[in-house]
């Protein structure tokens, strides 16, 4: 089990963690909840009413990393169109688009990442140091979102933007000083893939 997720009975996934380990998941995580920032309601006023008809932004985030986390719905991957007049239209939809969708997508990617910050503080440190992380299925899809997340912001701050450029990373020099991200964004990966694959039937 060390260093990958495996199944449990009944359900869910189990991981070996060392203590450094659960500091740097924990960081990210906490890292992550500050650049999401709060979710819909958490500023706000108590009225659920108020939150249900609250509007979001209708621009894409300045910041490269949460532009990455909360893309536009309706951009052409293979560039702009060819047209002046769809490029408009295009930004309109995402506009409305993001506008009633980008506060609950940012209340999940929070809920998410909680989840991550409050299984690990609640373990239960074994006698040599470090701990087995138990997760339920819900916890599981909780861990696989947020993974995803983290794997997504630090690749942005990498400027990854391929798998061509996934085969550069293990090329770095180690003196390189993006190599320990570098190294935290393939440990995740990795993570990241055992955990999926005890989430398949």
């Amino acid at each position: 089990m060390p260093g990958h997720f495996e199944p449990l009975p009944g359900g869910g996934a189990a991981v070996a963690l060392d203590d450094v380990e659960i500091s740097i998941i924990r960081s990210l995580a906490v890292q992550l909840l500050e650049l999401v920032g709060p979710g819909p309601g958490e500023d706000a006023s108590d009225d659920p009413l108020a939150e249900l008809f609250a509007e979001g932004p209708s621009e894409p985030p300045k910041d490269p990393v949460l532009r990455r986390l909360f893309p536009d719905a309706y951009s052409d991957p293979e560039g702009p169109p060819a047209r002046p007049e769809d490029a408009e239209e295009q930004r309109e939809y995402s506009a409305e688009f993001r506008r009633y969708t980008e506060n609950d997508l940012r209340a999940g990617k929070r809920e998410n990442a909680l989840a991550v910050v409050r299984s690990l503080d609640a373990l239960t440190p074994a006698a040599d140091g470090g701990a087995v992380l138990k997760l339920s299925g819900e916890e599981s899809r909780q861990w696989l979102s947020s993974l995803n997340d983290l794997r997504l912001a630090i690749g942005s701050r990498l400027e990854i933007t391929d798998e061509d450029d996934t085969d550069l990373l293990y090329r770095l020099p180690d003196e390189d000083p993006r190599k320990p991200m570098v190294m935290a964004y393939l440990w995740l990966g990795g993570l990241q893939e055992t955990l999926v694959s005890t989430l398949m039937p």
